[in-house]
């Protein structure tokens, strides 16, 4: 009977802390980069005001909005991909799925296409792929389940091979951006349309909680306990695209969110979906914003790409959860 009330008070416990740390990292984001600028110059009447206005108002908040946004969806697609395959190695770079978005966005960036252009072949590269590789998914066995993963790895080379054939071909005016684009890169990101893409996703899957923490444990076990296993199934496969393309689109290749967030809050926290869901949205946002603080300030004034920061850190951080695992065992 005190499940409940225990999962609401570690809930509400476990969002307040990652809020209290997104807010921090927002801050200090605000705070620091290559110029001096600080926020509170904003109401100093000093000559700097205007200055500190444009650097702190119109390039760091859209930026450290922005890392937040396709973080956190980075961060719930991957959660979504390991729901459906059960395991927690899948995450959508892992299956493809942003190696698809990645050859549609560059297509049309080669095409010299507009942002909705960009958006619209990145959705469709992302769920091609996504589909092509969970096309096998008719049976809940486990050689099915590393037959999908040995397919989405093969995708991910194959997307990988057409994303390297298109900047081969692109003329030296745009090779430097698709080059930096393919790396992860935050500049000049507009927040409004990841943002807004998290919150819908977010509010699309809470109603399913329940319903996915019986997908978890398997098609035939979801199924007999009374689960619409193939609604939940295509509602997966289409946010997870979506989230993937809308991500891709706005940064560019981020590795490592998608499997390290959603990992980590599950050795923290359990499989309840309803714990996990609003903390890998909040949780892959942190650690986005945290990759984009370290790359804008540690070889200031030059800037490291997102996408290098975060594999740097990807994988020592995930051998140190698996170690921590085994200790507790």
């Amino acid at each position: 009977m005190s499940a409940a009330p225990l999962t609401r008070t570690r809930l509400i416990g476990l969002l307040a802390l990652l809020l209290v740390l997104a807010l921090a990292l927002l801050t200090a984001s605000l705070c620091l980069g290559s110029t001096a600028y600080r926020p509170w110059q904003l109401w100093q009447n000093t000559p700097d005001a205007l200055l500190a206005r444009d650097v702190v108002l119109q390039l760091r908040l859209p930026r450290s909005l922005a890392a937040l946004a396709v973080g956190g969806l980075l961060a719930v697609a991957g959660l979504a991909q390991q729901i459906l395959l059960r395991n927690p190695l899948a995450e959508p770079y892992v299956l493809g799925t942003s190696g698809g978005a990645s050859v549609g966005a560059l297509t049309a960036l080669l095409l010299s296409g507009g942002t909705a252009l960009v958006s619209l072949s990145a959705g469709l590269g992302a769920l091609l792929s996504t589909l092509l590789v969970f096309g096998l998914a008719r049976h809940d066995h486990s050689s099915q389940q590393a037959r999908l993963l040995l397919t989405g790895i093969a995708v991910t080379s194959f997307t990988g091979a057409l994303s390297s054939l298109l900047l081969a071909i692109a003329p030296e005016g745009l090779l430097r951006g698709m080059v930096f684009w393919m790396l992860g890169d935050l500049s000049g990101a507009d927040w409004h349309l990841p943002l807004f893409s998290l919150v819908l996703l977010a509010v699309l899957l809470w109603p399913f909680a329940r319903e996915l923490n019986l997908l978890s444990h398997g098609q035939q076990a979801a199924h007999a306990l009374g689960g619409r296993t193939r609604l939940l199934q295509w509602l997966l496969y289409f946010s997870s695209a979506a989230a993937t393309a809308v991500a891709v689109t706005t940064a560019g290749m981020i590795g490592f969110i998608g499997l390290i967030v959603p990992h980590a809050l599950r050795l923290l926290l359990g499989q309840d979906v309803r714990l996990l869901l609003p903390a890998a949205a909040l949780g892959g946002g942190c650690l986005l914003l945290a990759a984009d603080l370290v790359g804008r300030t540690l070889i200031a004034p030059q800037q490291l790409p997102v996408g290098v920061v975060t594999a740097l850190a990807g994988v020592p951080v995930f051998l140190w959860l698996l170690q921590q695992r085994g200790v507790r065992r």
